[in-house]
């Protein structure tokens, strides 16, 4: 059974752009000049950090955990392995983006670009815009694993009383923490470990790259040709929630989740459907109003900001801007997504030629058979 979603409900899935909470003590590197001022932020799900101090917004499981870093020009964010998909959206900023060995490859993206990052590589990023810049992050998987930094890192740490945990847990000296034992510690990864990690090519990199110039915009859905809808989806990583058959992800090895950029034109709206999986909306440009249909709930949602929407609800989201409302679609798991409309939108569709096929994508109405029993 689906739970009725009520405005309070509704009001404690929506993380607004104030309500996020840095956290300047999250990792190992924190004391480290030039790395100093960089703010972390968990944001949704059970978080990715090594301090206690780190407020999470919505700490309930997604199968996938949304963040974001905030850091002045200059600051960099120090060379570190995860275990499960790593992804960067550019919200703000021009950011250079490392990997290797000793982050000896570089990349340069711009707001709207999203990086996925191959996992048990060493990856680091630096804001090298004039502007401080913002990141949002999404990593797959409940429990991520923690993180491994560069033995550098490690080391240089201790020269300001900072050192991992064997339970991923940051002690600080000057907090009054005792020095720990090197065994009760993650030590530095060894020489010959970080030179067997595997090379990371240039152009198998900028494969999984999806610029903001070249997202793939097309109808998403059954209801996309209808009068005041025309929702377009731009796939990016992973099986998404698309019902057009022409739509190619980009980048398809398994993350947990699947992401695909939202366009909705000015006063446009896309639903009422429901899908299995839970969603989270991340506003990129615009706003935009979710509705919960069967009640009386509904938010706004403005750019910067996000939003979890449960499993198997029925909603509307329709444009409030006067232009083109951007949000990013983030849905658990690997597997494809299978939006259900309501009869009537589906009714709708019919009228205007249009229905969905045996694969639950979208086909002129006219060629579908009628026959109320399959070969």
């Amino acid at each position: 059974m689906t739970t009725q979603i009520t405005q309070n409900i509704a009001d404690a899935r929506h993380i607004k752009r104030d309500d996020y909470v840095s956290c300047t003590v999250a990792f190992i590197d924190c004391k480290k000049p030039g790395s100093d001022t960089k703010e972390n932020y968990s944001i949704i799900g059970p978080g990715v950090t090594s301090s206690d101090d780190q407020v999470i917004n919505l700490p309930e499981a997604h199968g996938f955990n949304i963040g974001a870093a905030a850091m002045p020009n200059g600051i960099t964010n120090n060379l570190h392995i995860h275990f499960t998909a790593e992804v960067f959206i550019v919200q703000a900023g021009e950011w250079t983006f490392r990997w290797g060995s000793n982050g000896e490859n570089e990349v340069v993206g711009k707001k709207g670009d999203i990086v996925s990052v191959p996992t048990w590589i060493f990856r680091g990023f630096t804001n090298t815009g004039p502007d401080d810049g913002w990141l949002f992050t999404a990593l797959g998987g409940d429990n991520t694993g923690g993180v491994i930094f560069h033995p550098e890192i490690i080391r240089e740490a201790a020269d300001y009383g900072l050192y991992i945990s064997s339970e991923n847990t940051l002690i600080d000296t000057s907090r009054g923490d005792p020095v720990p034992a090197a065994e009760d510690c993650i030590a530095p990864m060894a020489d010959e470990d970080v030179a067997a990690l595997r090379d990371v090519s240039r152009a198998e990199m900028m494969s999984r790259i999806v610029t903001q110039a070249n997202r793939d915009f097309r109808p998403g859905f059954i209801d996309s040709a209808l009068p005041g809808r025309g929702a377009e989806l731009a796939p990016v990583i992973g099986y998404g929630i698309t019902q057009n058959r022409e739509h190619a992800a980009p980048i398809i090895n398994p993350h947990g989740f699947s992401a695909e950029w939202q366009r909705l034109p000015v006063g446009g709206s896309v639903g009422p459907f429901s899908i299995d999986q839970k969603m989270v909306l991340i506003g990129h440009e615009g706003r935009m109003r979710i509705d919960f249909v069967g009640g009386d709930a509904s938010v706004v949602l403005d750019a910067w900001e996000t939003y979890s929407v449960p499993a198997n609800q029925w909603i509307k989201m329709t444009a409030l801007s006067d232009k083109p409302v951007e949000t990013l679609l983030i849905v658990s798991g690997d597997q494809r997504k299978r939006p259900e409309f309501t009869p009537e939108v589906l009714t709708e569709a019919q009228k205007a030629g249009a229905g969905l096929d045996a694969s639950g994508f979208v086909a002129k109405a006219s060629l579908l058979p009628s026959y109320g029993r399959a070969g």
